[in-house]
């Protein structure tokens, strides 16, 4: 396990490497995730291996620490996450980031585009205001207090086991503060900097929830929209066949 320290306090952001070729692929989770159980079985396909592979756990979440005075907000990530990337010396990585990875990973490509060659953002959160059914609106809806009291608790029971089992190693506070963020999202917003990015850029969404409004606008801009057939929100738990191609560059 790696480690740098992220906020000028001592705390640690954290991460566990397989060695390899480069241009690295760096590995980013959700709300309430870890990288290492949703992508760690990704990275060992066959078409996958060889590369040097990082997965980082985001302030908070996981394995890394999860300071209470830290905001938390997508800037706050994605700066912890460019520690991560000039520890680990690393320029012009490949991104593969789900869910509020992938509005982090956006954040991180506008503020320091040397750190990234290409962008694989799964169901990634490009705009303000996710939808209702959005679990970081209902965790959003909180106040701190309240979902720090017990909201966090009455979260876990609704969310499935899946999902619970990782939500319930995050900090309640981190990870409350984290759906703020990214309800409230970034300036410019994740959508207007991913269609403005120069580097290989790739959408994938699950089948199962239909077509990413405003797709079009995104082709026209350079980015490949592709859609995972049988798969919901974990496109890579659905259907790792198609999303380690989809990795690869082979799909």
């Amino acid at each position: 396990m790696q480690q740098t320290e992220f906020d000028g306090k001592g705390s640690r952001v954290r991460w566990t490497e397989v060695p390899g070729e480069e241009p690295a692929r760096v590995y980013v989770h959700g709300l309430g995730s870890m990288s290492s159980v949703y992508h760690a079985h990704i990275a060992a396909r066959p078409e996958l291996t060889g590369r040097r592979s990082l997965f980082v756990d985001l302030p908070g979440h996981g394995v890394s620490d999860r300071p209470a005075h830290f905001g938390y907000s997508l800037e706050d990530h994605a700066d912890a996450l460019a520690k991560v990337l000039d520890e680990a010396g690393l320029t012009g990585a490949e991104l593969i980031a789900h869910s509020m990875g992938g509005a982090v990973a956006l954040v991180l490509a506008h503020r320091r585009p040397e750190l990234v060659s290409r962008l694989v953002l799964t169901e990634a959160t490009i705009d303000p205001l996710p939808p209702p059914s959005a679990g970081s609106r209902e965790i959003a809806a909180y106040g701190e207090d309240d979902f720090a009291d017990d909201g966090h608790a009455r979260v876990l029971e609704r969310v499935g086991p899946l999902w619970a089992a990782t939500m319930r190693l995050a900090d309640p506070r981190a990870l409350h503060r984290s759906a703020v963020g990214l309800v409230r999202g970034s300036r410019p917003t994740g959508r207007e900097i991913l269609a403005a990015l120069p580097v290989d850029r790739v959408y994938v969404q699950g089948g199962l929830n239909g077509e990413l409004p405003g797709s079009r606008a995104l082709e026209a801009a350079g980015v490949r929209v592709v859609t995972v057939p049988g798969a919901g929100h974990n496109v890579m738990l659905d259907n790792p066949d198609a999303f380690a191609a989809v990795v690869a560059g082979t799909l």
